[in-house]
């Protein structure tokens, strides 16, 4: 693989800048996807695509564990002692009309309230 010159220096890198040695960026990257549920494996597939670069699934793991006190401070939090909760939901049937076959839809909302396990 051959690496493309640049003799008249006027390449500017848009994801890592040039002399970047801090991958706090990338850190933060890696946190986002983890928090929107992607597997580590995943991620470290994600900067391979999108960075280039190889951040194996260790140091991934190692990366998201700094946020877990996070995550257990945020699920251990006190809930109120009632909150309500809505419940929606759609079936769709076909209908005759005007001899033409259409789509019609049948919603159900159910409002409720819960206590809070204390």
């Amino acid at each position: 693989m051959t690496v493309p010159r640049d003799r008249s220096r006027e390449f500017e890198p848009k994801l890592i800048s040039k002399y970047q040695h801090d991958i706090s960026g990338i850190e933060e990257n890696v946190i986002s996807l983890y928090a929107r549920g992607m597997s580590t494996r995943g991620i470290h597939d994600q900067l391979q695509d999108l960075y280039g670069i190889e951040l194996s699934a260790e140091m991934v793991s190692k990366i998201t564990d700094k946020i877990l006190p996070q995550v257990k401070e945020w699920q251990s939090r006190p809930l109120p002692p009632l909150y309500p909760y809505v419940f929606i939901d759609c079936v769709h049937y076909k209908i005759r009309k005007d001899g033409r076959l259409l789509s019609r839809a049948a919603y159900v909302v159910l409002e409720a309230q819960r206590r809070g396990i204390l």
